[in-house]
């Protein structure tokens, strides 16, 4: 089909390539060099629609076989997808600029170096082509791959800098309308991510113009049909804090009362009584015996703004202890946030920091260490997802050296967490002599039943990586917790791994 004169069969040929290589690309490692082969001389076709499918085919690849790819095949890559950002077709020039976003999530820093410049310079060219009568698609393609570029390329970028910003800071200056609100989105996230890369002093002279913009953004009254721009701007205010460092803490009291009210939000959350009933936006989760609808937009925008608050007490430490108090009012209940893991994990990793936060500056109460130590003993007792468990046994641990070691706990807490540790080392150990008993043959009465091996592995790993850290942390309290060492060794044998080990030795 890629020789054939036809250039419908040229085409389908591509997308039959692309397609194989969604579905089972690690099947294609052997025959990649041969395949590429076979795609290259594609990106030269005379057709434009086997141009664009070329380009596809290169962008599922660099996906499906991320960092293979690149690392063997990157010369010829390049000096096709580099050329065609030349393409006289725009659809082809544009597509050829989203395939290099794939590139470079999986390419070495060192690998895309000696291609940086002739990269840039066409992506700028096309965007300045493209100017206030352009093509929107085609600017905003070039913005976002920018972007992605100098992500990958980090402090190297810092050489276009001053070609770029500009750009970005004119269009979120100067676009106003429905019609621009993806492309200003688009260019507040390619200036976060251009601050990070080039870092603070190459980006400070801008930073004041920048934070301008955002809180003019922030300011607009909010469009019911733009549901991203919300994403984007929280995205871009913890880039630009990444960016500046401690530098940031002027900006905490324009961005910190929506994050805050953002992270409280509860679930939107509907019972349905038909458990086929598929609404648009809404995740469909049965608990309870009941099955739920929650609107997925709300919890992922809960998640998003606990990462963002994880980025600002990091990055800002003690500067961070004026809102100490209210980050752990919202982020204490949200360890029992079940409808969501990744808010769940973001507030376990936020916990130690704020109490870093909170001896750095002095401002840390005996009552914020009781409410945060009493929580997470909670949690950690009563928890039933293993993979979760992990987390909290390492956020309990960090929480405990910040105060100043186990020695500095109130008894009630290293007791509690003690206890609390055996529960769930009996837990484990129940559950895994259950599977054991069974086997690998029928999983019947563990609430597993279709479970296959692969599965149960994926399992006992999660259990394993729990009794990992649940080893660091008892480690550090002598002499109760150096005792129960011994029982985390004894679980981690038992299970289905273990029973398949010694039938594999008959």
């Amino acid at each position: 089909m890629i020789a054939s004169y036809d250039w419908r069969a040229r085409h389908a040929g591509l997308m039959a390539i692309a397609a194989i290589a969604e579905g089972t690309g690690k099947v294609m490692v052997n025959e990649l060099g041969k395949v590429v082969e076979l795609v290259i001389p594609l990106f030269r076709d005379s057709h434009p629609r086997v141009r664009y499918a070329a380009c596809q085919c290169v962008g599922q690849l660099c996906t499906d076989l991320e960092e293979i790819i690149q690392e063997q095949y990157h010369q010829q890559l390049f000096s096709a997808l580099i050329p065609t950002l030349e393409d006289p077709e725009p659809r082809v020039h544009t597509h050829a600029a989203a395939a290099l976003i794939n590139f470079c999530e999986g390419v070495a820093r060192d690998t895309l170096l000696p291609y940086l410049d002739p990269i840039v310079e066409r992506l700028l060219h096309l965007l300045q082509k493209n100017g206030e009568n352009g093509r929107k698609y085609v600017q905003e393609q070039m913005i976002t791959t920018l972007a992605m570029v100098a992500d990958a390329s980090e402090g190297a970028f810092g050489k276009h800098y001053a070609n770029i910003m500009p750009i970005l800071l004119n269009v979120l200056g100067n676009a106003e309308g429905q019609e621009w609100r993806r492309m200003k989105a688009k260019a507040m996230e390619c200036a976060g991510l251009i601050a990070i890369a080039v870092g603070r002093e190459t980006f400070r002279p801008d930073a004041g113009r920048l934070v301008e913009l955002l809180i003019k953004v922030q300011k607009t009254p909010p469009d019911p049909a733009d549901t991203q721009i919300g994403h984007y701007l929280m995205s871009t205010w913890a880039k630009v804090c990444q960016a500046l460092g401690q530098e940031f803490e002027p900006y905490l009291p324009v961005v910190m009362p929506g994050l805050l009210e953002t992270a409280s939000r509860k679930a939107d959350v509907s019972v349905y009584d038909d458990e086929s009933t598929d609404r648009e936006g809404w995740e469909t989760i049965s608990m309870d015996g009941q099955t739920l609808g929650i609107r997925t937009s709300t919890i992922e925008e809960k998640c998003q703004a606990f990462e963002t608050l994880v980025i600002y007490a990091s990055t800002l430490q003690g500067r961070f202890a004026p809102y100490l108090a209210s980050s752990l009012e919202v982020t204490l209940p949200a360890l029992k946030f079940y409808f969501h893991d990744g808010v769940r994990e973001a507030c376990a990793m936020l916990l130690p920091m704020l109490l870093a936060s909170g001896q750095q500056s002095g401002t840390l109460t005996t009552q914020m260490v009781s409410a945060t130590l009493h929580q997470l003993i909670t949690v950690i007792r009563d928890e039933h997802d293993s993979s979760f468990l992990a987390s909290l046994f390492k956020s309990f641990a960090d929480c405990t050296k910040v105060l100043g070691g186990p020695q500095s706990l109130p008894l009630e807490f290293r007791e509690g967490i003690i206890d609390a540790t055996k529960r769930q080392l009996a837990s484990i150990a129940d559950k895994r002599r259950s599977r054991s008993r069974v086997g690998t043959g029928s999983l019947a009465g563990m609430g597993v039943a279709e479970e296959d091996k692969e599965d149960l592995a994926l399992l006992e790993e999660m259990e394993d990586f729990a009794l990992e850290d649940m080893g660091k942390m008892l480690a550090m309290f002598e002499p109760e917790g150096k005792e129960l060492l011994v029982a985390v060794a004894s679980v981690r044998d038992l299970g289905v791994n273990q029973w398949e080990g010694s039938d594999d030795d008959e």
